[in-house]
Order: C-alpha cells, then sequence, then structure tokens
C-alpha cells in the first residue's frame, strides 16, 4: 500500500485549519438564498450536498429557493407575457397557476436531493427532516400607482416559534417564493423578500447567497472580500446601471442591506461556478467570496490571558525559525497585557507588543507577527501605529525595535538606527550580542 504523504500532509492541514470554524458555527442558524439561476447550474447537486453537509455540522439550517429563470422560461413557453411594475412582476390568474407548479416541481426536487444518502454522497447514511409548510403569511401588494399586482404579494408574518422548533429536531426547514395568506389565498413572493424577512425574524447568525461570480468585484475584477452596509448600497447603485449585471448579484445584495440594518451580524456571497465555495468560505481562513457585514470581522484589541494559546500558535513558527526570541507559555503570561492583537472571526491573525520603560520614558515595539495568509493588506502598519499611539499616551520619546530580517520596514515607517547605548538600562543589559539584532528608533516628539 502506498501513502501519498503530500496529499495525506494537505489533507490533514486543511482539516486542521477548518476545525475552529466548525465549533464556531455549531448551533448556529443560516438562512440560505438560493436563486433560480444556482438551480439551472451544472453544480446545483454539488451546493445541495454542501447545505446538508451544513446540517450534519450542526448548523440550523433554512432554504430558501427561487424560481425566476424557472418561471420566465414556463411563461414564454406558455406565450405568456410577463409585465413588471418598479421590478416586481404582475402575477395574473393565468400566469399564477404556471408559477406555483414552477415552485411546487422545484421543492419536490430540493427535498428529493437534499434526502439523498447515498453511498457516493457525501451524506452517506444520513437522515435528514425537510420540512416544508405555512411558516410564512403573505398578503397582497395589492394597487400602486394605478397598477393591480393581483397575486403578488409581500411578507405578512413569520412563524418564528415553528421554524426554530423544527430546527431544534436537527430539521432543514425548506422555504419557496408561494406563501399562504389568512384568507387562504396563495401569493407570489420574492425570494430574496423571504429569506431577508426569515433571517431579521430568526435573529440568524448569517444569510448566504449565490451568484455567477465569486463575490462582488472591483474595477480590476478582483473579489471585495469585506463591504460595510453603504459600501454595498454604493455597489448595488452601479449594478443597477448596468444591463449586463447577475440579477442574483443584484438582489442578493439589495437583501444584505436590508438584512445587516436589521442586526444580521454577517452576510456572505459565492459562487455557484466554483465547486466547493460556500464550505471554503465558511470553514477557511481567507474565504472565497465578499461578506457584507455590521462591522469590520477584523478586530484590533489588547490581548487577554484566554489568547494565549491564539498568540503562541502564531508566533512559534517564526521562534523556530529564528525570527523571533523565544517565549515560554508563563512569560506570555506575565506580559500579556502589552500584547494588541488583531482578531477575526475568533482567530488571531496578527499581533505586537509594547514593553515599556517609564524611567526612561521609551518603549520597545516587539514580536510583531502577522499570519502569512494576511501579509497582504499592510496590518503591521496597523499594529505598529496602534502601538505608537500607546506609547504616545503614556509620554514617552522614543520608541525602539530590535530587528533581524525587517530593517528595511521599520526605516521605512520612520525609524533610523541607533546604537546599544542608547537603548534604556534594563534592555540594554539584556541586549544579545550573538543575535546581533539591529537597534532602530522612532522619535514620538
Amino acid at each position: 500500500m502506498v501513502i501519498n504523504a503530500g496529499r495525506t500532509t494537505e489533507l490533514v492541514e486543511g482539516f486542521r485549519q477548518s476545525a475552529p470554524y466548525v465549533n464556531a458555527h455549531r448551533g448556529k442558524t443560516f438562512v440560505l438564498m438560493l436563486g433560480g439561476e444556482a438551480v439551472n447550474h451544472a453544480g446545483y447537486r454539488r451546493i445541495i450536498n454542501d447545505i446538508a453537509l451544513l446540517n450534519s455540522l450542526g448548523i440550523k439550517t433554512v432554504l430558501v429557493y427561487g424560481a425566476r429563470p424557472q418561471i420566465d422560461k414556463t411563461l414564454q413557453q406558455a406565450n405568456i407575457q410577463s409585465e413588471f411594475h418598479q421590478g416586481i412582476r404582475i402575477t395574473d390568474d393565468e400566469s399564477f397557476t404556471l408559477i406555483k407548479q414552477v415552485a411546487g416541481a422545484l421543492q419536490l426536487d430540493l427535498t428529493a436531493r437534499l434526502s439523498t444518502s447515498l453511498s457516493n454522497t457525501p451524506m452517506s447514511g444520513a437522515q435528514l427532516n425537510v420540512v416544508s409548510g405555512n411558516f410564512v403569511i403573505a398578503q397582497p401588494l395589492g394597487v400602486a400607482d394605478g397598477v393591480d399586482y393581483c397575486h403578488s404579494g409581500r411578507v405578512r408574518r413569520i412563524d418564528v416559534e415553528g421554524i426554530r422548533r423544527q430546527l431544534n429536531n436537527s430539521g432543514i426547514v425548506l422555504l419557496g417564493p408561494i406563501a399562504a395568506s389568512v384568507t387562504g389565498e396563495s401569493f407570489n413572493l420574492t425570494a430574496e423578500e423571504v429569506a431577508t424577512q426569515v433571517a431579521i425574524k430568526l435573529k440568524a447568525d448569517k444569510m448566504i447567497g449565490f451568484c455567477a461570480e465569486n463575490g462582488i468585484l472591483d474595477s480590476d475584477g478582483d473579489v471585495i472580500p469585506e463591504l460595510m452596509p453603504d459600501d454595498a448600497e454604493a455597489k448595488l447603485a452601479q449594478y443597477q446601471d448596468k444591463q449586463d449585471a447577475c440579477t442574483s448579484t443584484k438582489t442578493f445584495l439589495s437583501a444584505s442591506i436590508e438584512a445587516c440594518r436589521h442586526g444580521i451580524p454577517r452576510c456572505h456571497l459565492v459562487s455557484y461556478h466554483q465547486d466547493g465555495a460556500l464550505l471554503q468560505e465558511l470553514f477557511s481562513r481567507e474565504g472565497i467570496g465578499t461578506q457584507i457585514v455590521t462591522q469590520s470581522a477584523e478586530v484590533l484589541r489588547r490581548a487577554t490571558i484566554s489568547d494565549i494559546g491564539g498568540i503562541l500558535d502564531l508566533i512559534r513558527p517564526l521562534e523556530e525559525q529564528g525570527y523571533l526570541v523565544r517565549r515560554s507559555r508563563e512569560q506570555l503570561e506575565i506580559e500579556i497585557e502589552q500584547f494588541t492583537i488583531i482578531e477575526k472571526e475568533g482567530l488571531i491573525i496578527g499581533c505586537a507588543a509594547l514593553n515599556t520603560f517609564d524611567e526612561e520614558q521609551a518603549g520597545e515595539f516587539a514580536c510583531l507577527v502577522v499570519h502569512p495568509q494576511y501579509r497582504d493588506a499592510d496590518r503591521g502598519s496597523v499594529l505598529l501605529c496602534n502601538i505608537i499611539a500607546q506609547a504616545k499616551s503614556l509620554g514617552y520619546q522614543t520608541l525602539y525595535a530590535l530587528t533581524t530580517r525587517s530593517i528595511h520596514w521599520f526605516l521605512e515607517h520612520g525609524f533610523d538606527f541607533a546604537c546599544v547605548d542608547d537603548l534604556p538600562e534594563k534592555k540594554k543589559s539584556l541586549y544579545n550580542y550573538q543575535r546581533k539584532s539591529k537597534i532602530l528608533a522612532l522619535q514620538l516628539r
């Protein structure tokens, strides 16, 4: 038997990296919006398998599906011309009959796919309960600007407790664009409104959507990893001006802006083209799509005793390579109040320390480390600016740094060369002449 050691190592490393996210997401509530464009794509089955996998990992999952392209196609084949007002389909009697057929067929197909437990699928041997019902109560849109929307409606209320009971029983709640009213009628809703209102009422932890691209793209075609609601609104305005902009992208952007402003912490947009994009976005450090967030996913803060394990994981590789002087856990416990960290979704991705020398009104900028996967956004400069601000608030005159490899980086940030005799007495007595670290100083006043 031959074992490919390289592939084994890659598998183990990936599994270890995903474990913190598995723990972080367990017991959380996610609302997923699967538009009709994603359902039409060849990778649709794999997306459904991945959604079922979320459920098996203890994530409470609500799946809201749309059917816009399927409805358009069916109406076109029946020679029925849809009319729209303010972007909303006017659902007359003739079209509504076909719309209900399309939505019903999709519901049955999704239920069947989520029930798959064949041995050649990721959900081999699993038993999932897929629950659909009258969790969403609708009401008619009525008449606007003299236009009768007929059977087009909007959400009136959500049976939050009913949905939670099913989620607490490990069921996947499946919701579509057709909902009943208190008068016994049915109405055609938009999937984005259903997903948004369900997420808000459930106080979901995430809302997730799918689009043709890997997320929201900048002018160079690169994925924008994170947007605040105001920035997302500006991007939405740009998309509205583009006739060729993906409908699923526009609808999810609009939905995520409302969701975030009503308290949903994060809304993720990933590609339905790329296999495994959902899992990579949720269970890897770097992600793959775009997050619309109520506050930045990265937090700069002072370290506490509970951060010691994360800091050690971050600095150990550089200590082993000789870039940093080794610190024991005991030493780090003593010095922990001197550390500032950058945290992203519970993971420490950067740290730096301010060693203090009050008598000489000086400080030392020490132990600067940024995780290798996060060195593209100049987080080192962010940490340096924070340490400088701390030193100034203490009334210090000088900030020192000792380095063997990052000399130019410090010079670019305003430091000048200094010598051992310039160091505070306590630091001078600890200087390692064998290590031959270069000494640099930044005058703060």
